[in-house]
């Protein structure tokens, strides 16, 4: 079992952009299927998050990424938390809490006030995290890029 105290928080760094596709993909894969959006947005990262004003943080343990999570600008102060995966060998030890709160500060300490997300209730670990962390159920955005989606979910910060 992984403590939270052995899990690092890394900032993006270019050097990390196979690991970010790689981890999305393979839950992806796992549950779903790698679509179009996904697949730019993941091979891409750089320039459709990073250089539009977003945010990738990495957990690593012992110097692996094991997990990742996204904040994608959508508008001035609301962002999409997006491409939140950990690597299959390391779920189910506390890692999505403690990307989900190391987001949560990101948003904070860079004045963003909205936050939003789009998954399927397929995924109830991740739904139940979402809601432990103050997320509330909102009506799903009929231009939602993702095909799986069947729940938006919402946090004011």
């Amino acid at each position: 079992m992984i403590q939270a105290s052995e899990i690092t928080i890394l900032n993006y760094q270019s050097e990390y952009a196979e690991d970010f596709a790689a981890i999305n993909i393979e839950w992806l894969e796992e549950f779903f299927y790698v679509e179009d959006y996904d697949r730019e947005v993941l091979l891409n990262a750089e320039e459709n998050i990073i250089d539009k004003g977003g945010y990738i943080l990495f957990a690593a343990y012992k110097e692996q990424t094991i997990g990742t999570v996204a904040l994608i600008k959508r508008e001035e102060g609301t962002f999409e938390l997006s491409k939140m995966g950990i690597r299959k060998a390391y779920r189910a030890n506390g890692i999505g809490h403690v990307l989900m709160q190391a987001a949560l500060n990101c948003a904070r300490q860079n004045g963003i006030q909205h936050l939003w997300l789009d998954s399927n209730r397929k995924l109830g670990p991740a739904i139940h995290l979402y809601q432990k962390f103050g997320f509330k159920e909102i009506e799903v955005d009929p231009n939602t890029p993702y095909e799986r989606c069947n729940i938006r979910m919402e946090l004011l910060i």
